[in-house]
């Protein structure tokens, strides 16, 4: 957008006449609003109010909503147990909760007394006690009403439609219905309040009214990280909004209560099995290690192995000296046998038997003395000869003592290998049998440890069973803040409805300007109209008021002709001082209808009541309309002499033996005098008819003869009739009418002005509402002005 289209915007944009295109229907504005404070009275008046309900609760820490529960964090059973408030949220309003608020409190079933608009609950305190005969399974899915005139306290009338005649029963007969049979007894507290009255009596889905309620309440945390919740709920009925957030946290904490129970006592039942099932295994590995020390011959496996190994330690010692007896006692069995009887055997070689080491001491000491006795005598000696004989005595001894120790030897040295195998047997066997009574304890420990565990762990179960607590801390039981109803607001709804009142012709208003592309007065116009001047405008006429204007009428339409009369004088004394006597003034329009004739007629008649000399001619000779005019009694056709009777400007076209003056009627209209030129009849070619060149002759003729020429020619957007004849018009005032000519016809006449063929254009304004006649219906003209009707706009 340009510099200069913004400024011609901000000077355009006028905002007194903004604040005025509403102010003006000020009455509309007025009439809105008395009907929307008398709706607003209407609507309180029968709008159940609604009471608020509010309760406060703490959500606590699962370390401290149940002390007992934490023991069994070790089984790791709880885990993730601490919820965030936002799930405990979650929770509170959960479909299940109130589908057991609404179970225990009975709010499925409504009784209600009617009234002629409205239906009021009865909840406190009803005057009738309704008990179901069915199932509960039946009746929480069911949908029934039913209705009771309480006629005494012994009978009532029963039906199951509104319109249908009551049947009279008696109170706690079995009534059946389509939901089972119902039993209705009296409530003598209040049974008279409500004698004769009509009771409505609804029964609804327990999932319907659960919903309804959980729609309804509102949960809210103080701040972002508190633990305290906010409950509360709107209901018509105050105590019932208590009881039913009262119920619903007893709901809440028992459930919580329930879980936590559930999860003790499955607990405590695991523990239970795996007591049975581990002192079960504990048997079996007892049982395992006494069969092994049984099987074994053990007791205590690392003394046995100690004592076990000393004596192999002896017993090998003393094996290696019966080995070491044993190679002794033969080897001097080898030497006794193989030796000479009269040589000397060792002595003292380490036998252990002391026979053989005396006979062996006793042998050597006769060797030594018959081998000194030879020294001095021979072998024959009697001496040397006993020696001989008991040399030899002892050496079968020595060799019979020999072989019997050697044979005892090996005896004994057997017996110990035997017996060391045995030792060494259960030394070497000993670390094993240790690694399998080692494993055989291990289990028996481990199993004993864990069922000394869970039964500690039983009893522990035990006490958190009994020590369950409730997930949340009741800060506040549900309360009234307020006596008087949260809703509806009286304040706020006659607000509401006042601004609702003055928005509905403020939006009416603002929706049919900002849709409106009608010319609507002088000022709209000269908003598109450019440089093209806009000569005035012509109000709105009623049926009963006068068509043409009389001498002195000082009605708005004689003063808006005349202000038209005066602008149009001076564009024309403007020009004529240029270009001559400037006085063919051409009247027309974009279609017809829009009033070219009216002010082509009216604008005649005020120019002659300035004595000028005025010619009106009709010129559109496809539709003519100045007849209708000039058809009152209060119009003369002034007698001319030689003038053929009902000829106009068809018949002078076509006729060349007629003259001007022929065609010419003189009218004397309300004491004025001034000449028309009719249009004839109507002729099948047109346009070529005013085309021919009689007609320029006419024009000049008549502009020399008159002060003006007042032409009402054919609509421009119709026909060419008026563009073809357009040359000879000294001015062309276009005429729109306002609420019907649209802002973009009028681009079409600038547009051949522009062209070059049309010139003089000027504009004005026909049929406009007396409220807006001046700018923007800143100001009237202030004579004659007709009262108009409030409802009108």
């Amino acid at each position: 957008m340009s510099i200069d289209s913004k400024i011609n915007t901000i000077e355009n944009f006028d905002i007194n006449e903004i604040i005025s295109a509403y102010t003006k229907h000020w009455k509309w504005f007025v009439f809105s609003g008395i009907v929307a404070l008398t709706t607003a009275v209407l609507y309180l008046r029968y709008t159940t109010p609604e009471y608020i309900a509010e309760a406060k609760i703490q959500i606590l820490d699962e370390n401290s909503s149940g002390a007992g529960l934490g023991l069994f964090q070790d089984l790791e059973l709880l885990s993730g147990s601490n919820k965030q408030v936002a799930d405990e949220i979650e929770l509170i309003n959960s479909r299940s909760n109130f589908i057991e608020v609404v179970k225990t409190l009975g709010l499925n079933t409504k009784i209600m007394a009617q009234g002629n608009i409205i239906d009021t609950e009865l909840y406190t305190n009803p005057p009738v006690k309704i008990n179901f005969i069915a199932a509960d399974s039946i009746i929480n899915k069911s949908s029934f009403e039913f209705y009771l005139q309480l006629s005494s306290t012994t009978s009532f009338g029963y039906a199951e439609e509104e319109d249908m005649p009551l049947k009279v029963l008696s109170f706690g007969t079995n009534i059946p219905t389509p939901i089972g049979d119902i039993v209705v007894t009296p409530n003598m507290e209040n049974f008279d309040r409500f004698k004769e009255a009509r009771i409505k009596v609804v029964v609804d889905p327990v999932t319907v009214v659960a919903q309804n309620y959980r729609d309804k309440i509102s949960i809210s945390t103080y701040e972002q990280m508190s633990n305290i919740l906010s409950i509360s709920l709107q209901d018509p009925i105050k105590e019932k909004a208590v009881q039913i957030l009262n119920e619903l946290i007893r709901v809440y904490n028992k459930n919580a209560i329930d879980d936590k129970r559930k999860i003790a006592d499955r607990t405590s039942n695991f523990i239970d099995d795996r007591i049975a099932e581990i002192y079960t295994n504990l048997s079996s590995v007892d049982q395992t290690a006494e069969d092994f020390k049984t099987g074994k011959g053990v007791t205590d496996i690392a003394s046995e192995a100690n004592i076990n190994l000393n004596v192999g330690v002896a017993n090998q010692q003393e094996l290696a000296n019966m080995r070491t007896q044993l190679n002794i006692a033969a080897s001097m069995k080898d030497i006794v046998e193989q030796q000479d009887s009269f040589e000397v055997l060792p002595g003292n070689v380490g036998l252990t038997d002391p026979t053989i080491n005396s006979t062996t001491s006793k042998y050597n000491e006769l060797v030594l003395e018959r081998n000194r006795l030879l020294k001095s005598s021979n072998e024959k000696n009697p001496v040397i000869v006993n020696l001989d004989q008991q040399i030899r005595g002892l050496k079968r001894n020595m060799q019979s003592s020999l072989s019997s120790t050697v044979d005892n030897l090996g005896l004994q040295v057997n017996a110990l290998s035997n017996q060391q195998a045995i030792f060494n047997s259960k030394i070497y066997s000993a670390p094993k049998n240790e690694r399998a009574l080692r494993d055989i304890t291990r289990k028996q420990e481990t199993t004993e440890q864990l069922y000394l565990y869970l039964l500690q762990k039983r009893e522990e179960a035990q006490i958190a069973v009994a020590s369950t607590a409730p997930k949340s801390k009741i800060i506040d039981y549900a309360y009234n803040p307020s006596p008087l109803p949260i809703s509806p607001k009286r304040k706020i709804v006659y607000l509401a409805f006042l601004l609702i009142g003055g928005l509905i012709p403020f939006s009416v208003i603002y929706v049919r300007n900002l849709l409106d592309n009608k010319v609507n007065n002088m000022h709209s116009l000269e908003k598109v109209s450019s440089s093209i001047p806009v000569l005035g405008e012509l109000p709105r006429l009623s049926k009963k008021e006068q068509k043409v204007i009389v001498k002195e009428d000082r009605s708005v339409l004689a003063e808006s002709l005349r202000i038209i009369r005066t602008n149009l004088d001076y564009l024309i004394k403007t020009k004529s001082a240029e270009n001559g006597k400037n006085n063919i003034i051409f009247v027309t329009s974009s279609v017809p209808g829009e009033g070219k004739s009216f002010l082509s007629t009216n604008l005649a008649m005020t120019m002659a009541s300035t004595d000028k000399k005025v010619l009106l001619l009709g010129a559109d000779v496809r539709n003519p309309k100045l007849y209708s005019f000039f058809t009152g009694s209060e119009i003369n056709k002034m007698p001319v002499k030689n003038r053929k009777k009902d000829v106009g400007l068809t018949e002078y076209l076509y006729d060349n033996t007629l003259e001007v003056k022929d065609i010419i009627n003189p009218m004397l209209v309300f004491n004025d005098t001034m000449d028309v030129i009719y249009s004839g009849r109507i002729p099948p070619n047109p346009a070529e008819l005013l085309m021919s060149k009689r007609i320029k002759e006419l024009f000049e003729e008549i502009s020399e003869k008159y002060d003006y020429v007042i032409v009402d020619t054919a609509p421009l957007m119709v026909v060419t009739d008026t563009l073809l004849i357009s040359d000879y018009a000294n001015h062309l005032i276009y005429v729109t009418r306002a609420g019907v000519t649209e802002k973009k016809a009028v681009q079409y006449p600038m547009k051949l002005q522009e062209d070059g063929k049309i010139k003089g254009l000027s504009f004005v304004v026909n049929d406009v509402k007396v409220s807006n006649l001046g700018y923007g219906g800143k100001y009237g003209y202030g004579y004659g002005k007709s009262q108009k009707k409030w409802w009108k706009f």
